[in-house]
């Protein structure tokens, strides 16, 4: 993946999150990660295999193409410190 599409699915990822009003904790566990592997993904920062974008999607209730086209609303610019 290129540094758009990390981004991207970065975006789409915080976004769906807290339209679901989970902490990036509460994903974390649901999913098995640790909470800053999620802000890690978030930030555009980690490279996913496909089998983690669908679990992932899978745990928040929608598609995988949700994840990597970006979702409704969510902002692909990198969040500021």
């Amino acid at each position: 993946m290129d540094r758009e599409l990390h981004l991207t699915l970065g975006a789409a990822l915080r976004a769906i999150r807290q339209q679901r009003g989970l902490s990036q904790e509460q994903l974390a566990h649901a999913v098995g990660y640790h909470r800053t592997f999620i802000g890690a993904v978030e930030r555009g920062e980690r490279n996913l295999t496909l089998s983690t974008v669908t679990e992932l999607a899978g745990r928040l209730g929608v598609g995988w193409r949700d994840l990597l086209c970006g979702a409704p609303g969510a902002d692909s610019a990198p969040p500021r410190d």
